[in-house]
């Protein structure tokens, strides 16, 4: 301790040692007393605490069997087997165990389940189970005296059993006796099983706790595999080949469901109530074979599938496959899934009542089966593979498209049509089934890729799509001249929703098919570039004017080798229009000497200003029906024009002016009355402004006929890429001939068709005919079934 203490310490006095005294316990004669010693005893007197503690562990171990109360206090029983044990008594107390346990299951515990002999299976379980259950709590009190002799005189000695085993050991014997159906033992066994048959039914009768503690007695019993097992397993087996067969008239659906239910259900039972896991193995391998693999034909019958796919069953499709990997044979659903697809998209690509829905719907296959393959096959590589095989196969059948009279690839034209629709209209013209969903846009920025959730990134993705499409089809050059034709009338009329995604669209292609198949594309950008350029110094040059010109002029000047052709309309514009023409085309060919201008009218679009009784209104309207509403500022609201009138004054005939005024008098936007009504345009037809027109818009767009193709120019444009098929494969023939010098004549179609595959598919008969073109024109030889190139 720190600090000081204050003060005086007393004096020390010297101590005698010699004089004894409380304070020196340890000082003069000392003497040891204890109390209560124990003398040593007789062996008489050994003998006799022996038997006496004997008699007093089996009055204990009676009791406790016999659930009456303890004389004496564990505590002291434990003592006893204790000193038992140091007093070289271990067997006897160990035999005295044997026996009274011996005695109490052979008389009482056998009397009690004897006596449930006239009962059913099931009653005689239930009370075995509560014997063995208490049983169980007996042994613990017993073990709790008897455990000093479990931890020397057992464990020293392997022949002998434990507290706890030898109850076990003397359960099981009472209740095995004879190995026949009668014995207590076998029919406990056919209880539980019976127990198992009433889950199977969803039977009132089944108890669960019941089963769990069942099952549990026979793993502690270490009897569950001798003879449990053996006979759950037999009659699951049994059960299977039932439930099987009376399901197998149920249709594919049903019968799914029925077995994932069943599947599932076996597996739980094995799980909620300590089924071995070898058993739960068997029990499903089991299982598997005869209710899967027995029955493959029905779970791959095309016919039945071909229905689930159609309808989108994408749950019993992830159920079927979940079948079908449980046994390692999901392989082989790939054949009925590929005959589906090549069949539905044969009937798909074949319907020419529905060509204009043809991409749409071979998108929502195609988006069906990759949903299918996503949720339910879990992206397996190898179906994804195996579809994509079987849309190149229909694709690519000409006994799928023989219906179609073009000659070419109807396909690749109505690809590019799709395109053109997403490129006018954007994802807004797509139904909501090709949108992608949540897992889409999750697995997009788990890539790192845009959020499909953004519209651009949308519409990017599904031209990939449509690009997919593109891939599989041999017809490119239908595909190339389609989209030539439609990406000019979209650049021409200022239609693309897009000019990022049309220019992505455009290195799309270039990726896809090399820079040669989109050198024209390409080009038709730069004209317009161009074609900006050169009205902006045109402007400058009207600015420089003293008046100002009556009607605001834009004109895009193109190349007549990079776009389509055009043909020529002799159309009778407005004179202040004409007047402005003039002054551009003289104002261009100043400054370009030698350039023609051919002025393409059916191309052209304007905005007017038209004055109803009802309101003023700007109709945005293309070249021929601007020439046809302006006839009418002569004409006035009362008078009417007649069909020959209109067709005198504009220069318009046929289709051009049939379409023309049906699409103002017979539209959805009617400034026009045509008499008499009617859908129909006849040369007998008059018409006179509607004086009723009315709309809620100030700016209307009624120009929507230019964007439409007709029979006509369908048929001319693939009339034309027939032609230019020929004149290509003629140049292919030539080219393999020079290099070649001599080729037989099915060698030289092996090459052309090689090298032109993916132009188009070409028949036979059509390169004999181009190679005896050839031969007139003396390109070739011909000697035998041997060509020879004329150098």
């Amino acid at each position: 301790m720190s600090g000081k203490m204050k003060g005086k310490l007393p004096d020390r006095q010297p101590i005698d040692l010699t004089q004894q005294t409380a304070f020196r316990p340890y000082a003069g004669a000392k003497k040891l007393v204890i109390k209560n010693l124990r003398t040593s005893s007789t062996d008489e007197q050994s003998e006799t605490y022996c038997n006496r503690t004997e008699q007093e562990l089996r009055e204990a171990l009676v009791a406790i069997f016999r659930q009456e109360p303890l004389r004496l206090s564990l505590e002291r029983l434990y003592r006893g087997v204790e000193d038992m044990c140091r007093h070289g008594r271990e067997k006897h107390i160990y035999t005295l165990l044997y026996d009274v346990l011996e005695t109490h299951l052979q008389s009482d515990v056998w009397q009690i389940v004897s006596a449930e002999f006239g009962s059913d299976n099931i009653e005689m379980l239930r009370v075995v189970i509560k014997q063995w259950q208490l049983l169980n709590r007996q042994i613990v009190i017993v073990r709790s005296i008897y455990s000093y002799l479990d931890r020397t005189y057992v464990l020293g000695d392997k022949s002998l059993y434990s507290v706890n085993d030898l109850t076990i050991a003397h359960f099981r014997k009472m209740l095995w006796g004879e190995k026949t159906s009668l014995s207590p033992w076998a029919r406990c066994v056919a209880a539980v099983c019976d127990m198992v048959a009433f889950d199977r039914a969803e039977d009132k009768r089944f108890d669960s706790g019941l089963l769990r503690d069942s099952i549990m007695m026979f793993h502690v019993l270490s009897i569950y595999q001798k003879s449990f097992e053996k006979a759950f397993l037999s009659d699951s087996k049994k059960y299977f080949f039932h439930f099987a067969e009376e399901r197998s008239a149920w249709s594919l659906k049903e019968y799914i469901l029925a077995c994932t239910e069943f599947l599932a259900s076996e597996g739980h039972r094995c799980n909620a109530y300590n089924f071995d896991t070898t058993t739960k193995k068997q029990l499903l391998n089991s299982a598997h074979d005869i209710v899967i693999i027995d029955y493959t034909e029905k779970l791959l019958n095309p016919e039945s599938l071909a229905k689930l796919l159609a309808e989108n069953e994408v749950g019993s499709m992830k159920a079927l496959y979940d079948l079908l990997r449980l046994s390692g044979i999901q392989i082989k659903l790939t054949v009925p899934l590929t005959e589906y697809v090549q069949r539905a998209g044969a009937a798909i690509v074949g319907d020419t009542e529905r060509g204009d829905e043809m991409v749409m719907r071979l998108l929502e296959l195609r988006r069906s089966l990759d949903i299918i393959v996503r949720d339910a096959f879990g992206g397996d590589e190898k179906f994804v593979y195996d579809i994509r095989q079987a849309f190149c196969a229909f694709m690519d059948d000409r006994q799928a498209t023989s219906g179609w009279p073009t000659g070419t690839s109807k396909i690749g034209e109505m690809i590019a049509k799709h395109i053109d629709l997403l490129l006018r209209g954007g994802i807004k013209a797509l139904p909501k089934t090709l949108l992608s969903d949540h897992k889409d846009r999750a697995a997009a920025e788990q890539s790192g890729q845009s959020s499909t959730g953004d519209e651009d990134a949308e519409l990017d993705r599904q031209l990939d799509q449509a690009l997919e499409l593109f891939r599989f089809i041999e017809g490119k050059d239908a595909f190339e001249a389609f989209y030539k034709k439609d990406l000019a009338r979209r650049l021409l009329m200022g239609r693309s929703a897009s000019q990022d995604a049309e220019r992505n669209m455009l290195r799309k292609l270039r990726d896809e098919c090399g820079a040669n198949f989109t050198r024209n594309l390409e080009q038709m950008f730069k004209d317009q570039e161009i074609a900006k350029g050169e009205m902006e110094a045109f402007k400058e040059h009207t600015a420089r004017l003293e008046s100002q010109p009556p009607v605001d002029l834009q004109v895009m000047v193109i190349s007549a080798a990079a776009w389509p052709s055009y043909p020529e309309v002799r159309l009778r514009i407005p004179k202040e229009i004409a007047k402005e023409a003039g002054r551009f085309e003289q104002w261009y060919k100043h400054k370009h000497e030698g350039r023609k201008l051919t002025w393409a009218h059916s191309l052209a679009n304007c905005t007017i200003k038209a004055i109803f009784p009802k309101g003023t209104k700007e109709l945005s309207v293309s070249a021929y029906q601007a020439v046809v509403l302006v006839l009418f500022n002569d004409v006035g609201l009362d008078d009417f024009l007649s069909y020959e009138q209109i067709s005198t004054a504009t220069g318009l005939q046929g289709g051009d002016l049939d379409r023309t005024l049906q699409s103002l008098a017979c539209g959805k936007v009617r400034v026009l009355t045509k008499h008499p009504k009617g859908r129909d345009v006849n040369p007998t037809d008059t018409f006179t402004i509607n004086k009723a027109f009315s709309d809620p818009k100030i700016k209307i767009k009624i120009n929507q006929i230019q964007l439409k193709e007709t029979k006509e120019e369908n048929k001319a444009t693939h009339d034309r890429i027939v032609e230019d098929r020929k004149y290509e494969t003629q140049a292919v023939i030539v080219r393999i001939m020079k290099a070649r010098k001599t080729m037989g004549h099915s060698e030289l179609l092996a090459e052309v068709f090689n090298h032109t595959r993916k132009r188009g598919p070409l028949d036979p008969s059509q390169v004999k005919k181009m190679i005896e073109t050839l031969i007139d024109k003396d390109y070739l030889e011909r000697e035998g079934n041997m060509y020879h190139y004329v150098s």
